[in-house]
């Protein structure tokens, strides 16, 4: 679990193919004090197990189910990524909760400058746009971001400039993909909800709410 504020960048120092998986290699901008051979660590959004680390490199496999749905198999040497450790029980939740399991990706539509920040917009597909409400919370290459504007294909951030700049998204030009994660609370709510329509002829409305104590 992690919480969408990015610690620092690091730096895809290895990539080696293992038949239809990947082993990458990559080298942090900050100190890896106490990680362990088998921690978490999310790259670009995507929870990643540690194989093997030393000093301020460590390696992880990726499994092809992960290549195909994220951008890691579009990754080359020297690509910069944001590096997040996992949440530990006790800090403070200054983000939004991520699972760092990817989505699915987005496409940069627009980058414009407004004041000090950066907006972006994105194209994103229908089946995940439906998530997205304005106000709410998303996770970009990792990034808990607040989303600005929604529609049924696309959304609006503002990257402030301090996440500009120590964070990867400072450097996304319109065309690149990037790894989405919505809100995981929007997709229990949905799962929840239609559970109960199937379950009443009535379906759920404000009356049904009401009746069994949820508002």
């Amino acid at each position: 679990m992690f919480t969408g504020l990015i610690e620092g960048t690091g730096k895809l120092v290895k990539i080696e193919p293992r038949g239809k998986d990947m082993r990458l290699s990559i080298e942090a901008g900050f100190e890896l004090d106490g990680l362990q051979k088998g921690e978490s660590v999310s790259v670009n959004g995507v929870c990643l197990t540690v194989v093997s680390w030393k000093e301020r490199t460590f390696t992880a496999d990726v499994s092809q189910e992960t290549l195909s749905r994220t951008t890691i198999s579009r990754l080359r040497l020297g690509d910069q990524v944001n590096l997040e450790r996992a949440l530990r029980l006790g800090d403070r939740l200054g983000g939004h909760l991520v699972n760092g399991h990817v989505d699915g990706r987005a496409k940069v539509i627009s980058r414009k400058k407004r004041g000090d920040s950066i907006v972006f917009a994105f194209e994103v597909a229908p089946e995940l746009a439906r998530y997205f409400i304005e106000k709410g919370s998303v996770a970009i290459d990792g990034v808990s971001l607040t989303v600005n504007r929604c529609d049924a294909r696309s959304f609006e951030v503002n990257v402030v400039p301090y996440t500009a700049r120590v964070t990867a998204i400072g450097n996304l030009k319109v065309g690149d993909e990037v790894n989405i994660e919505v809100d995981v609370i929007g997709k229990y709510v949905e799962k929840f909800v239609r559970a109960m329509q199937s379950n009443t002829s009535d379906g759920v409305d404000a009356d049904f709410l009401a009746k069994h104590g949820f508002i």
